[in-house]
């Protein structure tokens, strides 16, 4: 018989508690943005767009902390709900920028109270929110630099 091991259990796993966090998260997220036609990732390019419209798609793919191949799946599926247009560069045509439609300007105006839907299922202040939020992005980014 093994000893116990406190470490190893599920309940002392930080991995966990941000795994299991993430999936509340998203859960919230899901009749928010239904509302918008969105899915959370979707929803997280439109984020990106609404503040950098003309992006590139490798600068999306840097900030969003993914593959640019598994964004152009769902690139094409914002065009395709004319949310976005993709163009090649003038300067280099293997780079792809994208630029927001007027629709997807619109449904910018349409997302503004899914912040304060979050904050309210929370439970939480919105200070202790933004401290949450500041440690994870430092965590975030230790666990970035030791790659």
């Amino acid at each position: 018989m093994q000893p116990s091991c406190s470490e190893l259990e599920l309940d002392q796993q930080l991995c966990f508690a941000l795994y299991s966090t993430s999936l509340m998260m998203t859960k919230v997220y899901k009749p928010l943005l239904k509302e918008l036609g969105l899915t959370y990732p979707q929803y997280l390019a439109m984020l990106v767009l609404w503040q950098n419209d003309g992006i590139t798609v490798g600068a999306m793919s840097k900030r969003l902390l993914t593959d640019p191949g598994s964004l152009t799946p769902l690139l094409k599926r914002l065009e395709a709900d004319q949310l976005l247009n993709r163009k090649r560069s003038h300067q280099d045509e293997r780079v792809v920028e994208l630029y927001l439609t007027d629709k997807g300007k619109a449904l910018r105006e349409q997302a503004y109270h899914i912040p304060s839907c979050v904050v309210h299922a929370s439970e939480q202040s919105i200070e202790a929110l933004t401290t949450l939020k500041e440690d994870l992005v430092r965590l975030r980014d230790s666990l970035q630099k030791s790659q």
